[in-house]
């Protein structure tokens, strides 16, 4: 387990066996590093420091044991990213993934259930398919037709992890599961990157849901990109609630009614007109001269973005870690400087919040 952490604290940082050994003190040789990460030598006390001050990790990452892999990663990302970029992602998620079990196993709650049951799919035939996997899956969880208010409550509470991270600029967003050593059960992970925008972020988590869900396609003419992003817009726009928002069928739609819609539900606004488009309610050829005049711009710049503060918005932030940690404080279960530490504020604020107003 040491080896595998100390070889991705490497990768991500970019570091050679010898660049990192002429990097730590007190000083250790690149075979003693290579002899690290084989599992063969354990470095003493003063050389874990060492390696975790020059790799910019901590020694929990280094050392914690909640986390054996993550298998079965999907990312999000853009062309261009690098095996650093890959490394730096994992080494992000792996290091709140420790914290976030810890924090599990110190209040002791029980798993939770299989939120998908008999829905987990690797044959699909058709879009339509796919559009009736993402209606039966809000039906089994009682979601009704209306807009979701939050795709990030709505995962918690379902028993996935969502984790909202600094990851690498070219990532948006992974799924995977979390392989446990001692017999514990796996986790599911969802992780979103803080620098997207909230109509992202949305679809983002939307998408990762898919991943849970839609293992493969097994239909070489439907790419597995492709049907999830169609789970994502068939997921958070039912067609029945479109249709009673706008019509079964337009011949046209003005800026003023997309972007209504955009903030009705929650999405970006070409991720809209491609809803429109694939459930008939606006023909073909009246999205592709979207795309190809006013809306040209659109995946690349939200037309009038959704505010920090506004709508959905709001919402679409993790919870439930932070509340199992002020939990676990309340009972007494951790020390508020843990806590200051899982929380990354600082001691005085917890111990503010511990005090409350006027507290002595």
């Amino acid at each position: 387990m040491f080896g595998q952490r100390l070889r991705l604290a490497r990768k991500k940082a970019g570091l050679s066996m010898q660049a990192l050994a002429d990097r730590v003190s007190p000083k250790v040789s690149a075979q003693a590093i290579s002899k690290y990460e084989a599992d063969k030598m354990m470095p003493s006390s003063a050389v874990l420091v060492g390696l975790g001050k020059a790799l910019g990790v901590s020694l929990d990452f280094l050392m914690g044991g909640q986390v054996e892999a993550l298998r079965g990663i999907e990312f999000r990302k853009h062309s261009g990213t690098s095996a650093q970029d890959r490394a730096q992602a994992e080494a992000i998620v792996t290091e709140k993934l420790e914290d976030y079990l810890a924090i599990e196993d110190i209040l002791e709650l029980a798993p939770p259930g299989d939120p998908f049951g008999d829905l987990v799919t690797d044959n699909l035939q058709s879009f339509e398919a796919v559009d009736a996997i993402a209606r039966e899956l809000r039906r089994q969880w009682a979601l009704g037709i209306d807009p979701i208010p939050s795709m990030t409550a709505l995962l918690e509470d379902k028993g996935i992890k969502v984790i909202e991270a600094d990851l690498p600029e070219r990532f948006d967003g992974l799924a995977c599961d979390v392989e446990r050593g001692g017999g514990k059960p796996e986790a599911q992970v969802v992780v979103v990157s803080s620098r997207t925008n909230m109509e992202r972020k949305r679809f983002n988590l939307a998408h990762e849901l898919a991943h849970r869900v839609i293992r493969a396609t097994g239909n070489p003419d439907i790419g597995l990109e492709k049907a999830m992003n169609r789970f994502a817009g068939a997921f958070l726009v039912p067609i029945e609630h479109l249709v009673d928002e706008v019509g079964a069928h337009r011949h046209g739609m003005t800026y003023h009614e997309l972007m209504r819609l955009k903030r009705l539900y929650g999405v970006s606004a070409a991720a809209m007109l491609m809803r429109l488009g694939q459930v008939g309610i606006l023909p073909q050829s009246v999205l592709e001269y979207a795309f190809r005049t006013y809306a040209r711009s659109w995946r690349a710049q939200e037309p009038e973005p959704i505010r920090d503060d506004e709508g959905f918005a709001a919402f679409e932030r993790p919870q439930r870690f932070e509340r199992l940690v002020w939990r676990a404080l309340g009972e007494e279960l951790i020390s508020p400087v843990r806590a200051a530490q899982l929380l990354r504020l600082p001691l005085s604020t917890v111990e503010r919040e511990i005090r409350g107003p006027g507290g002595q």
